[in-house]
């Protein structure tokens, strides 16, 4: 049997040749072993090496592609891009909010104030921030215990906390097919595998696959599809976890904009982690990092902040807690939710013609694109142009069954500039690729 790296090898220099040119489908794997004389399994091999070194792409329904650009070093979308409009990265600021900060944080410059914030802090914090970090937090129904608060440095930390509490290295984690694509990169940090669970339009079908050690979801706006989980479904999620003794890290990063909707720690308060930050809520470099944790898996999870050096720093707990007890985030976050829907309406308006996924609630959109397009091509013409958004591959938890899609992050320009630039997008999703300069 010929070793399945060797063909790699040739079908990499074609590639680096222009032999193979980005947007080429590659033959289906039965005729692709035909003409090697090769086993299919060889050939299915091939095709996932070449999609591991990031020459090629699986679409699901439409075959395998010669890609159209290099993939950004793990994690994706971690830091911003250096295109002029950027609409992959999703930390929305909005002009107004640097303002009120500095009047927030101004007394807690006073040299007697800020001696006490320079202090070394411990991981559950004081009891003022776990006081207002509840309060925070609440959500639908749902209030958490401020003695179950633990604290990190910002909501990635928080992730890789709870997944290191949870799960050891070389066991697996269930996690939604399409995911935050930061936590592939804490999970091959950690050793650990995850595996993808079926969804539909409600969000994870409750069927778990065997040998879970826990499930990492985002029930409320799902990043990147929007799906907002209905009750029915949280309750039968509920009922599966249950069933097969599984904690859950309930992911709420981007709650605070439908904070209607409770967390699954309100019906399985027993087995269910919640996640939160500031990062989204305030501004990406102000953050903070909160774990609400259940009694029975607080002193792990403490652990793994400790282990981990993950503790929030006293100044930023500081700074925090003076944010959340005066007003001032809440009057950020109803700013930034009036804001997320008037950007939604620039997409409707935009896009016309066009069938993008989004609630209306959200920082972003799911958009499937039209025949001929590819995500990585249609990546690639937005490039040229300025603009920076994500293919769907960067969020697949298997690289092969990527959809045919893009997110588009609506927080980061003005919006007039967005408007410009989903303008523009919508001129290349209508022009054909080898009419807009790729192929």
């Amino acid at each position: 049997m010929r070793d399945y790296r060797l063909i790699a090898d040739a079908m990499a220099a074609d590639i680096a040749a222009g032999r193979l040119r980005p947007g080429d489908r590659l033959p289906p794997q039965r005729r692709f072993a035909r003409q090697r004389g090769i086993a299919v399994s060889t050939a299915s091999r091939v095709y996932g090496e070449l999609v591991r070194r990031g020459l090629a792409v699986g679409e699901t329904g439409r075959g395998t592609f010669v890609r159209a650009g290099m993939p950004k070093p793990e994690p994706a979308l971690a830091e911003p891009s250096a295109a002029p409009v950027d609409l992959e990265l999703n930390f929305p600021v909005l002009p107004s909010q640097a303002e009120a900060i500095a009047a927030s944080l101004g007394p807690l410059m006073r040299p007697d104030v800020l001696g006490e914030a320079l202090k070394p802090s411990l991981v559950t914090g004081t009891a003022a921030a776990r006081d207002e970090a509840a309060r925070v937090l609440a959500r639908g129904a749902w209030s958490p215990d401020p003695a179950d608060l633990v604290f990190t440095g910002n909501g990635r930390q928080a992730i890789a906390a709870a997944v290191a509490a949870l799960v050891p290295p070389g066991e697996r984690l269930g996690i939604e097919a399409m995911t935050y694509p930061v936590v592939k990169g804490i999970a091959t940090r950690l050793g650990i595998t995850l595996v993808p669970l079926e969804m539909d339009a409600d969000g994870v079908v409750p069927e778990l696959p065997p040998r879970l050690r826990a499930v990492y979801l985002q029930p409320v706006l799902h990043n990147p599809l929007g799906i907002t989980m209905p009750a029915a479904r949280r309750a039968a999620l509920a009922e599966a976890l249950c069933a097969r003794d599984l904690p859950l890290i309930d992911d709420g990063i981007n709650s605070f904009l439908h904070p209607e909707i409770a967390p699954v720690a309100e019906i399985a308060p027993e087995r269910t982690i919640v996640l939160d930050s500031l990062s989204k809520r305030l501004a990406p470099g102000l953050s903070l990092g909160f774990v609400v944790a259940p009694r029975a898996l607080r002193e792990r999870l403490v652990a793994a902040v400790r282990s981990g050096g993950w503790a929030a720093g006293q100044f930023a707990l500081a700074a925090a807690t003076r944010l959340m007890g005066d007003g001032t985030l809440a009057r950020i976050e109803a700013a930034k939710r009036a804001d997320a829907m008037a950007r939604q309406e620039v997409v409707r308006s935009r896009l016309t013609g066009f069938a993008p996924r989004a609630d209306p609630r959200a920082y972003y959109c799911w958009w499937e694109l039209p025949e001929p397009w590819r995500a990585e091509t249609f990546v690639a013409a937005a490039a040229r142009r300025g603009i920076a958004v994500s293919p769907a591959a960067a969020f697949a938890v298997s690289p092969g069954r990527a959809p045919n899609a893009v997110r588009l992050a609506l927080g980061s320009p003005g919006m007039a500039e967005l408007a410009e630039a989903l303008e523009v997008l919508a001129g290349v999703a209508r022009a054909r690729p080898e009419d807009v300069g790729v192929e």
